[in-house]
């Protein structure tokens, strides 16, 4: 999801906020968010409730908008650094990549970048054709405007009466299946089994206090998917909930990749509540879980064409030391794209950014603030001293979402490994070989990731464990960081790093990971509470190690977590802690190391997932 932010009109300062005026930055801006297909398939973003951290507030250091938002870069050095990390960021991260965003030419701009540094380190090419890139075959898909619903003789209308979600190339027709009332999402005692929809299509309802799609009172598709997974369609009442503003992103074209045997997956409609009243002859929500409506026909369209500029992966090899195990792969990755520019209007950076830190601290992840009028005081003070120490030079307008976090901090921070061990002796180099792929099409679902573990360049059953970064350059106290599975707040630190999926399959390759941690003095502090069973954030499925996983390949994802930032247009690279970054890497790195040396690749001992099955967390 990408929540944008409208600059003021009419001339107005925008650094300032005034509550009550339409055309101010935080009552139009506030209200002004533009839903495009962003969110991770891992991923339906999981909006928790409102976080507010009274005390990182009250000691918040503002001065941080003084910072200087250019850098002279430097030659990198094989010895992994803040400096050289800082150095690759700015530029990875620079307005001049246009948010690396799929099928545009900041994207293409940010891959070749990336294979230019494996090229001068002297990495072998493991790409197409003897090069770097690897083509991911992704196309666009636009909704057909002449797509219509019908319940009887009576035809409803696209985006006024309902909204079909693109659910990819796999997705069922709705036409001559048995329709039925599914209930109440969110309430088990409400809700029909899911061995009773197979085949049918389920008309939902979402508990009034239910969230997580990022639209207050729709509950996450990706779990409402996950249950219903064998239904012919599902119908949630809600389309009076979604917002114009996420319309406008629905209609926007979406990227997905054509697979040879793509998984069916239901139809997924937002209907409005006279839709169902339609089907059902009177409001549902009075009737028993499993009643059946009258049949309806929809004939969903999407229309398919090339996107505007080829998606790469880029994959390079560092051929090991032992003359049997290089024969063997430890793949470290990230992804290379990001959200790309604000569609709309031009941001207030530092307004946003000020109002993020105090009223989204989660970014994306959390719902959209209700400000009061001593909020928006607070908001102008801080603006107001902000302008007064720096003579104005603070103010700007801002378009780019750069994503210096998300995942400019795990693109570089692997660069920067890559670099490390290129730099060693060929006989000082792990046992087995380093594979090094960045990934692209993260953002819109892992496509990068998936191509890749489907068509590998190098035999999947010899790829020992996948070691993933995303987001990796923040992680301070005052970020929160995530959510405990119940919801209770997490707050990074100094030498703070979350831990996902690192036991899922391969205790082996957990116990490594903490006696790393141990034996080469890293003193990480390791945070596994985004890694429970059940976590709503999902966050297992949501990163490219599950592409890997999906194919019984131990993984471990690292992360610094989330943010006030996170999916914000105030990603920069000039907020990232280098510090911070330097210690996740090198503790990385040292893992890489030692899983590339043990004798005996991690040992899967854990049940693997179906590789065309739902991620459930």
């Amino acid at each position: 999801m990408k929540a944008g932010w409208r600059a003021a009109e009419n001339g107005r300062d925008p650094t300032g906020v005034e509550p009550g005026t339409a055309s101010t930055i935080l009552t139009s801006l506030l209200e002004h968010h533009v839903t495009r297909r962003m969110t991770r398939a891992l991923l339906g973003l999981v909006v928790l409730g409102v976080v507010r951290t009274t005390g990182a507030q009250a000691t918040y250091d503002w001065s941080v908008l003084e910072r200087s938002r250019t850098h002279t870069p430097k030659p990198t050095t094989s010895a992994i650094s803040a400096e050289d990390l800082r150095t690759r960021l700015f530029a990875f991260a620079d307005d001049s990549m246009k948010g690396r965003e799929l099928g545009n030419p900041g994207n293409v701009k940010g891959t070749a970048w990336i294979a230019s540094e494996l090229k001068r380190l002297g990495f072998e090419p493991a790409g197409d054709n003897g090069g770097y890139l690897q083509l991911v075959p992704v196309v666009q898909r636009a909704f057909d405007e002449a797509s219509r619903l019908t319940v009887g003789d009576q035809a409803f209308e696209p985006w006024k009466d309902f909204i079909m979600r693109d659910q990819g190339f796999g997705q069922r027709a709705i036409a001559n299946a048995p329709v039925v009332w599914g209930g109440v999402w969110g309430d088990a005692s409400k809700l029909i089994g899911r061995d009773a929809a197979d085949g049918k299509v389920v008309v939902l309802m979402a508990r009034p206090t239910e969230t997580g799609s990022g639209i207050a009172g729709l509950p996450n598709r990706q779990q409402v998917n996950a249950y219903f997974a064998k239904a012919a369609g599902i119908l949630l009442m809600g389309r009076e909930a979604v917002p114009e503003q996420s319309i406008a992103g629905y209609k926007l074209p979406t990227g997905g990749m054509k697979e040879d045997n793509p998984t069916p997956v239901p139809s997924y409609v937002y209907i409005t509540s006279g839709i169902a009243r339609a089907i059902f002859g009177s409001d549902p929500a009075a009737l028993a879980a499993g009643t059946a409506g009258r049949g309806i026909t929809a004939a969903p369209r999407f229309v398919d064409s090339p996107i505007p500029n080829p998606a790469y992966n880029v994959v390079g090899i560092l051929r090991g030391s032992d003359s049997k195990l290089r024969d063997e792969f430890v793949a470290i990755g990230a992804h290379n794209d990001h959200i790309g520019v604000e569609a709309n209007e031009p941001v207030a950076h530092d307004s946003a950014y000020v109002v993020n830190h105090l009223f989204r601290e989660q970014g994306a992840d959390a719902p959209d603030p209700k400000l009061t009028a001593a909020d928006y005081a607070k908001v102008n003070g801080i603006l107001a001293d902000i302008r007064k120490k720096t003579n104005g030079a603070s103010a700007r307008i801002d378009s780019v979402y750069n994503g210096a976090d998300d995942d400019g901090s795990g693109s570089v921070s692997v660069l920067e490994i890559a670099e490390y061990f290129a730099g060693l002796k060929p006989a000082q180099r792990p046992k087995r070989s380093l594979l090094f792929v960045w990934h692209v099409g993260e953002e819109e679902g892992l496509f990068g990731s998936q191509w890749y573990t489907d068509h590998p360049t190098v035999p999947r059953d010899q790829i020992v464990a996948q070691l993933n970064m995303d987001m990796v350059g923040r992680g301070d106290a005052s970020d929160v960081t995530g959510t405990t599975k119940d919801g209770k707040p997490i707050h990074g630190g100094a030498s703070y790093v979350q831990l996902v999926g690192s036991r899922r399959l391969s205790a082996e390759l957990g116990d490594l990971v903490e006696k790393v941690n141990m034996d080469k003095k890293h003193n990480m502090q390791l945070d596994y509470s985004l890694d429970a069973d059940g976590h709503p954030q999902n966050i297992y499925c949501r990163s490219d190690h599950y592409s890997y996983a999906r194919y019984g390949i131990p993984v471990t994802f690292f992360t610094t977590g989330g943010h006030a930032d996170y999916h914000q247009l105030t990603d920069e690279p000039q907020y990232i802690n280098y510090d911070h970054m330097f210690k996740v890497a090198t503790f990385v790195r040292d893992i890489a190391a030692e899983v590339g040396n043990q004798p005996n690749r991690p040992k899967v001992d854990k049940p693997k997932p179906d590789p065309k099955g739902a991620c459930q967390q």
